[in-house]
């Protein structure tokens, strides 16, 4: 069974029902929210009423709850502790992140590893080993997924080696795992053409088991760009044909399929069409006019 969705919003008040009702507009049966704005660590307090109807409403649409992924806010930075309140800031928020997440019943979040700024490379990935083990508990019925990232800047977790660096030394193997994003793969020097090839090296580095959730994106960039700027499936570099692939690839069947594409002319949600044309294996040209039209109606 194709298990596909979309980033959805997130709003005080109406929490994960909102988010849940714009998923099924969308006709997805997974999504992908934030619990506040990604770039702030402001957050509303969580109304369990709320978090009830919507846990019923994904049962009543067969919304399995394991297909609905927390993302991290990018600020969060484990990796430098230059500035030791900071890094300490980081490590709560984060925690708190994953506590608002098991009262959500939410048991899949998605972290982007850190950027290591001014230190060495290495150090900076201690760095990330350490807070995880410092924020991860025994009795946390949650998975980290650390996302693959594109390269930009001094990001960390831009190949195998280094997320396999992370992994292979958290404490609670079962809390810890992996989000692919085609975009940052094809832009951090992958062939995603390839993409048998580069989970034939994953599963025998890391697992396949290891990874929760995939992050579908076209990239507007050329491969080895280091530059993650998303473009719309079909519309980037990689293509229609080689992102169904990976959306297809029978080895990740379980793994739910999350679009982050962006808005057309930056005030319309992608999403329904997008899911369409997934479903429908066939790619649509006129995509951008069926998305004005559907909202113009």
């Amino acid at each position: 069974m194709l298990i596909i969705g979309s980033h959805v919003s997130y709003k005080n008040d109406t929490q994960l029902i909102g988010s849940v009702k714009e998923a099924l507009s969308y006709g997805a049966n997974a999504f992908m929210f934030y619990t506040g704005a990604p770039q702030n660590t402001m957050r509303g307090v969580i109304d369990d009423l709320k978090t009830y109807e919507a846990l019923n409403i994904l049962k009543d649409n067969n919304i399995a709850l394991e297909h609905v992924i927390c993302h991290a806010p990018y600020i969060v930075n484990l990796a430098n502790d230059q500035d030791n309140e900071k890094f300490l800031f980081a490590q709560d928020f984060l925690r708190k992140e994953i506590d608002r997440c098991i009262t959500l019943g939410v048991k899949y979040i998605v972290l982007h590893p850190g950027s290591a700024t001014k230190l060495d490379r290495d150090y900076a990935i201690k760095n990330i080993i350490r807070s995880l083990n410092n924020i991860l508990l025994a009795e946390d019925n949650i998975v980290i997924l650390l996302e693959t990232m594109a390269g930009k800047g001094t990001e960390l977790g831009i190949n195998i080696k280094e997320l396999k660096e992370i992994i292979s030394n958290i404490a609670y193997q079962d809390k810890i795992g992996v989000c692919i994003d085609t975009c940052h793969l094809n832009d951090s020097g992958i062939e995603i053409g390839e993409f048998d090839a580069y989970l034939d090296e994953f599963d025998k580095e890391i697992g396949i088991n290891k990874i929760g959730c995939i992050h579908v994106n076209d990239s507007k960039n050329p491969i080895n760009s280091h530059k993650d700027r998303h473009e719309n499936i079909g519309f980037g570099t990689i293509g229609f044909d080689k992102l169904m692939s990976v959306i297809y690839n029978p080895r990740l069947e379980s793994v739910p399929k999350i679009l982050e594409t962006p808005y057309v002319n930056k005030d319309y949600a992608p999403y329904k069409q997008e899911i369409e044309m997934i479903k429908n294996k066939s790619f649509n040209s006129h995509l951008y006019e069926d998305i004005l039209a559907y909202y113009h109606k």
